[in-house]
């Protein structure tokens, strides 16, 4: 690493610490911890150079003109003049942060009712959107290590003095690391686009490595006794963090950068497009495809009703209509329906919008007000927009993964949704379109957050959203923008509601995990202590039912190398040699042995729980009894001697998991079912099932999956434990078709399946095979 790669070493240190009244024993140690981050910090930093030119060479090769090709090759020329720079001031601003931690700088917290006009201030789109890309890193970095970090604030407030830091005081904290590179760009006057590369860089080789250096600090101070047992019980913010100077856009995760090359630009870039061949993958192409289709639609089979049964906007024009309404008749027609959907809107929200039903509306509306009636209708182009729309709002109500309660509230967007594809195509040519996202996180929310207790509450702000639009929309796209955004707030507070829940199911499945493999391990002894031993009654159900709890929680308390657990594996042991027949020399050791077992009977009988002392002492008592009828050759007698047992204190904490905890039967499997339990071993976290029970289909999440029981976690989508198999059931019910992988296409967002859909629909339609 070169010179201008290392941070600046401020002079005087040791002594600052002294004067500012940290104690003198942490002096070695803070600076200890200040080395290793800006060591580990300048060596990622490097790394994010490092990729540049590769990136932004990449970037120019699938640039989509000239103009923006030269920006990223000049580009590359510009950051490499600006390095030295932005690393001084970085490495200037990291080691600032610590000084002024030192110091006890820490920002005051402000107080919402002190503010005034002074501390706001506009903030232009660039400004906003470069701001939202340090927020929105930062927020994954406080939700990946939300535990080291606040350990590390724990501990650093120890070395501060014990004064407890606010939310982003932490010198070394995600905020403090982001703004830090966000001002040292600043002097550097990278086009929005260029600075966007170079924080997902950033993202990519600095924050996402900061888990790493939590834990190394956390190390550190630990093993210099600062906080050394410390707990856990940091408490999550439902809201994104927020740092002076940045917008307050809570749930606006989704606005995180395009990955470079992604410009959406809705150019079809490449040769002719093969309209037998598969739906393109770029959006402009798609919906160059998607006109050429409606095209020869129109062309061949125009008086034809669309795919799926609804009628072609074109067959309402009057007969013989030779002349085209303008774009301004078309909106004013738009807007007087627009109007009509407004009244009454929120009782029209139970029932759904037809779209046959509004297309014949909007050519009422269209001739009622012609200039020249029964002589007007829409261009080619209109008409095949309206279409494209209506077969996306028809795909909507016909979608299998949106609940009819959502499709319902979605498909009173079609006049809105209509005027804005009529006047900007980029609502299908770009992902990020604000009234494309703003559909997309709507139905997303739908399936993923419609469960129990969440239903209501999304769909009335589902409701609210659609009469917004319907009310508000007027050509400005910024409304949805606008709603974009407080939806996403909305849903980022269900999203974290759910993400706790699932971490609260999935904490209790691996106690219960670590209490069934703890349960094997029992069992395994007990079975090897009874293998070949014809025991009296007593003794064998004892040993089975109520020594092998006695052996778990040895094994939970104490571990499998602990004398305890050795010495009750023996006191197995030696109750089961009791109960078989024994000659002399047996029977002098077994009075030897008695008092010593029957001691640690009563410490592991107590240790259950479950026996008051009577209890206790009647039930060694008929043990003690069954071990003379057996050694005075009485088996009858022994046989004869019941005790009754308690209900077993494990089958009550494992609840309706008791049934894992039984070895199932040996299973032959098929090849096919071989194969599933390979491919199942590499699915990750996350991945969607479905699970039939004849017409009732339930997706499930697999949430967990223990390495020692093989046992899988499901969790449904309001994030509650929904279901517990064994890899090997998992992979017979998927043989037999009762479960299956949800395919990765209904994953995408609605915009894009409908649209390939639709593109698929019109194939088929015209002839064409994909």
């Amino acid at each position: 690493m070169s010179n201008q790669d290392r941070p600046p070493t401020p002079p005087g240190t040791v002594t600052t610490l002294a004067s500012r009244g940290i104690q003198p024993r942490f002096g070695e140690l803070v600076q200890s911890c200040r080395k290793l981050v800006m060591n580990r910090l300048a060596e990622t930093l490097t790394a994010v150079f490092a990729q540049v030119d590769d990136t932004l060479f990449d970037c120019a090769e699938k640039a989509e003109n000239n103009q923006v090709q030269t920006l990223f090759f000049d580009s590359m020329r510009d950051i490499r003049k600006q390095r030295p720079q932005i690393e001084r001031l970085y490495h200037q601003r990291i080691a600032s942060g610590f000084e002024d931690f030192l110091g006890g700088k820490l920002k005051p917290d402000i107080d919402a009712a002190q503010l005034d006009a002074d501390h706001l201030q506009l903030m232009g789109n660039e400004e906003y959107e470069e701001s939202l890309l340090v927020t929105n890193m930062v927020s994954r970095v406080k939700a990946r290590c939300a535990q080291p970090l606040f350990a590390l604030d724990q501990r650093l407030a120890v070395l501060n003095g014990g004064r407890k830091l606010g939310d982003d005081d932490n010198p070394f904290g995600p905020q403090a690391v982001a703004l830090a590179f966000k001002e040292a760009l600043q002097p550097s006057p990278f086009p929005l686009r260029i600075k966007t590369i170079l924080y997902m860089l950033f993202d990519q080789h600095v924050m996402q490595c900061l888990d790493g250096v939590y834990d190394a600090l956390n190390q550190r101070l630990v093993q210099a006794g600062v906080l050394p047992n410390l707990k856990y019980s940091v408490q999550r913010s439902t809201s994104v963090p927020h740092h002076p100077g940045t917008p307050r856009k809570p749930g606006s995760e989704g606005a995180a950068a395009q990955a470079p090359g992604a410009h959406g630009s809705g150019s079809a870039s490449g040769g002719p497009l093969d309209l037998s061949g598969l739906p393109p993958a770029d959006p402009g192409q798609l919906f160059n495809g998607l006109a050429a289709l409606l095209g020869e639609r129109r062309l061949h089979h125009g008086n034809a009703p669309l795919p799926g049964g609804t009628p072609s906007i074109a067959s309402f024009a009057p007969r013989g209509a030779t002349r085209t309404y303008s774009a301004a008749e078309l909106l004013e027609a738009l807007n007087r329906l627009q109007q009509q959907s407004a009244q009454d809107l929120a009782s029209k929200l139970r029932q759904p919008q037809r779209v046959d039903g509004l297309k014949a509306d909007l050519q009422e509306q269209l001739e009622s007000h012609s200039r020249l009636p029964g002589q007007q209708k829409l261009s080619d182009y209109e008409a095949d927009v309206i279409d494209l729309v209506g077969m996306l709002f028809d795909f909507i109500l016909d979608d299998d993964n949106l609940a009819d309660v959502y499709k319902t509230a979605l498909s009173h967007l079609h006049t809105p949704y209509l005027k804005v594809a009529l006047q900007d195509k980029a609502l299908f040519t770009q992902h990020h379109h604000p009234a494309r996202r703003l559909l997309n996180s709507m139905a997303q929310a739908g399936v993923l957050y419609a469960g129990e207790g969440e239903e209501r509450g999304l769909l009335a702000k589902i409701h609210w959203v659609v009469e917004r639009v319907v009310h508000g929309f007027s050509g400005d796209l910024l409304l949805f923008d606008s709603l974009l955004d407080e939806f996403n707030e909305f849903v980022g507070t269900l999203r974290h509601k759910v993400e706790l829940r699932e971490q609260r199911a999935v904490e209790a499945a691996k106690g219960r995990d670590k209490l069934l493999g703890a349960r094997q391990q029992a069992v395994d002894i007990v079975a090897r202590v009874l293998q070949g031993k014809e025991l009296p009654g007593i003794i064998h159900n004892f040993l089975e039912l109520t020594w092998t709890d006695v052996l778990v929680f040895v094994l939970l308390r104490h571990g499998e190398r602990s004398t305890e657990w050795q010495r009750s594996v023996e006191v197995a042991e030696q109750l089961a040699w009791s109960g078989t027949p024994l000659d002399a020399g047996g029977r002098a050791r077994l009075q030897d042995l008695r008092i010593s077992m029957l001691e640690d009977l009563r410490k592991g009988l107590e240790l259950l729980g479950g026996y008051h002392e009577d209890g206790i002492r009647r039930l060694l008592q008929d043990l003690v009894a069954c071990q003379h009828a057996v050694q005075s050759q009485q088996p009858q007698v022994a046989e004869r001697i019941e005790s009754p047992l308690p209900e077993s204190k494990l089958g009550e904490m494992l609840g309706e998991d008791a049934g894992l905890a039984s070895t199932p039967r040996p299973v032959t499997l098929s090849a096919r079912a071989q194969a599933l339990i390979r491919e199942l071993a590499r699915v990750e976290f996350g991945t969607w099932f479905e699970f039939i029970d004849g017409p009732d289909i339930r997706m499930l999440k697999l949430s967990w999956y223990s390495p020692t029981t093989r046992n899988y976690m499901f969790v449904d989508h309001s994030g509650q434990r929904a279901a517990i198999m064994p890899l090997t059931q998992l992979a017979l019910d998927m043989e037999q078709g009762l479960v299956r992988l949800v395919p990765p296409e209904r994953n995408a967002p609605l915009m894009d399946r409908a649209l390939g859909a639709i593109y698929r629909v019109l194939q088929r339609f015209t002839g064409r095979t994909a």
